[in-house]
């Protein structure tokens, strides 16, 4: 389904975020997460996209199992990161048979462990690999009349490689008017950045549906490591404080982590947010604890899944 007619008139939405299992042993982790989130009907799921091709072709196959065999519409993220024009057409050509509706185009992480030279990827900037899709749109090759939906990545807190914020802006505001349909945040863990950064976009007249990302944190460790990859993320003296008081008492851990992003999505909803997209690391417990007490509908029926 086409973005623009998941999100017309099923405001706020609710979505969730996998990643393509590496192992025999995380794939039925993950199975076993889209059978138990599969019942609650998210408007949407995307897929990640590892960068140097450590996850693509897992990626494209995870996409293409969760459209064939649930009742879930899955976007896939797709990158910059080494990629030419003819492997992404090639890519898009594959989606589009699919009947996939939709593409999150993202500038993408560079590659660890591997030589990369920006300078040889065809697309330098999100802007372009924008663009190229909507090129493709024009070329008639998807069912769909309009082409793939594209989403672009927000970020609440600033770019962490643009510290010019109004310059960055002035880049995010060409990037959407480039072709782009939505907009999901990265993970952020104080309100006011995104409620800040929303603003700032209707300032620039941009006014696309914004999605708001939230991960949930269940552990130290996932907290480092979130720090590490989230690319600048700010973790606010009062979550910080909260979880260092229980930091030797995993479970306890959990649960102030779980409250805490329980508490965003609260102020989200009463903030007249467009969508929660819940980063799920695989992983269904947190997110159903969330989806439970916030009392959200189950916005359609479902059989079950096959997977």
């Amino acid at each position: 389904m086409h973005i623009t007619d998941i999100m017309r008139g099923n405001s706020p939405t609710f979505s969730f975020e996998f990643f393509p299992p590496k192992t025999p042993e995380a794939a039925e982790t993950l199975y076993q997460t889209i059978r138990d989130l599969e019942s609650y009907m998210p408007h949407f799921v995307s897929v990640t996209y590892g960068a140097g091709g450590s996850t693509r072709d897992l990626t494209h196959d995870l996409v293409e199992r969760i459209q064939r065999t649930t009742k879930l519409d899955p976007i896939p993220h797709l990158t910059c990161v080494c990629h030419n024009e003819q492997e992404v057409e090639e890519i898009l050509l594959r989606y589009a048979k699919s009947a996939i509706g939709n593409i999150l185009a993202l500038g993408g992480d560079r590659p660890a462990g591997i030589a990369y030279d920006k300078s040889r990827d065809s697309f330098q900037h999100a802007i372009d690999l924008v663009k190229f899709i909507r090129r493709f749109n024009e070329s008639g090759a998807h069912p769909d009349h309009r082409g793939f939906g594209v989403g672009v990545a927000g970020f609440s807190e600033g770019h962490p490689a643009m510290p010019n914020r109004l310059l960055e802006m002035d880049y995010f505001k060409a990037k959407v008017d480039a072709g782009a349909d939505y907009i999901v945040t990265q993970l952020f863990f104080d309100n006011r950045d995104f409620l800040d950064f929303r603003e700032r976009c209707a300032l620039a007249n941009i006014h696309i549906p914004i999605i708001a990302g939230i991960m949930p944190i269940t552990s130290i460790s996932g907290l480092k490591r979130m720090a590490e990859l989230a690319g600048g993320a700010r973790f606010p003296g009062k979550l910080l404080r909260a979880l260092q008081r229980c930091q030797s008492d995993p479970e306890m851990v959990r649960r102030v982590g779980i409250h805490y992003a329980l508490e965003q999505c609260h102020d989200l909803l009463d903030n007249d947010v467009a969508g929660i997209h819940f980063y799920t690391l695989n992983r269904s417990g947190a997110t159903r604890v969330i989806f439970d007490t916030l009392g959200i509908p189950r916005h359609r029926g479902v059989q079950a899944s096959s997977v």
